[in-house]
């Protein structure tokens, strides 16, 4: 039988900080989310810094993430399909996930028709005018040299060189992820209303800013940012006419 219509929506668990042990509380709380939802999904889209680092060599993966990735290999068993956007600390994400678990891996963001409402779906980093450094960062990282000559690095040096400068990344910019000023303040808030003004989208849908976010655009659209699941557990749901900001309790 063919399920209705259930589209998932999460983003930014950052598993493997600020350490082991409280990542795996995470992870197992994510792996409890994935459970709930799989009763009735059909699709679940997840937008970007699954981990807080990932550097995928071509025969080898980071440690860990078992239980995660089980439940991936469960879900896409069932036929639910799962849709990965690569985030600023997940951008080295490559063929592993497709191989092992037929995910649909995305690098920028797309514009979706589902139940004749237009979606654009992202994880949102390095959109829009501004934050030239980042952007600047961001090229030379996606490159493909680059990526070369990090492979050529031994696994042990290049991961946890990875993981320490993903750590410092994250401190250095706490403050502005996790902290709404106002609306003018904000950044995809702000992208979304010039995007408007070219193309309707009824839904703009983001991570990044770790912030559960549900705010009016103009012409019946709407600004949700899923926040994150480091402090919180939040994520949205869409049953083919309307989408919710939900909140997780275990």
């Amino acid at each position: 039988m063919t399920r209705p219509l259930k589209i998932y929506f999460a983003s930014d668990l950052h598993l493997g900080v600020p350490n082991k042990e409280a990542s795996d509380a995470r992870e197992q709380k994510f792996v409890a989310w994935l459970d709930f939802v799989k009763t009735d999904a059909t699709e679940i889209f997840l937008l970007g810094d699954v981990f807080d680092m990932w550097f995928e060599y071509k025969h080898v993966i980071p440690k860990g993430f078992s239980r995660l990735f089980g439940k991936f290999a469960e879900l896409s068993d069932l036929g639910i399909i799962i849709n990965y956007f690569t985030g600023n600390h997940d951008m080295w994400v490559f063929t592993y996930f497709t191989e092992e678990f037929g995910m649909n891996i995305f690098r920028k963001p797309i514009i979706r028709n589902i139940s004749n409402k237009k979606f654009y779906i992202g994880h949102g980093d390095g959109l829009g005018s501004g934050d030239l450094s980042y952007k600047f960062i961001k090229s030379i990282f996606s490159s493909k040299v680059s990526q070369w000559l990090y492979a050529r690095l031994h696994p042990n040096f290049a991961l946890a060189l990875a993981n320490h400068l993903s750590k410092k990344s994250r401190a250095a910019n706490a403050d502005y992820d996790e902290v709404f000023k106002s609306i003018e303040d904000e950044s995809l808030y702000i992208y979304s209303k010039d995007f408007l003004l070219s193309e309707h989208i009824d839904y703009f849908i983001f991570g990044h800013r770790h912030l559960a976010l549900d705010i009016p655009l103009e012409k019946n659209s709407r600004y949700v940012n899923l926040g994150e699941w480091v402090k919180g557990s939040t994520y949205a749901a869409f049953d083919g006419n309307d989408l919710k900001l939900l909140k997780f309790d275990a």
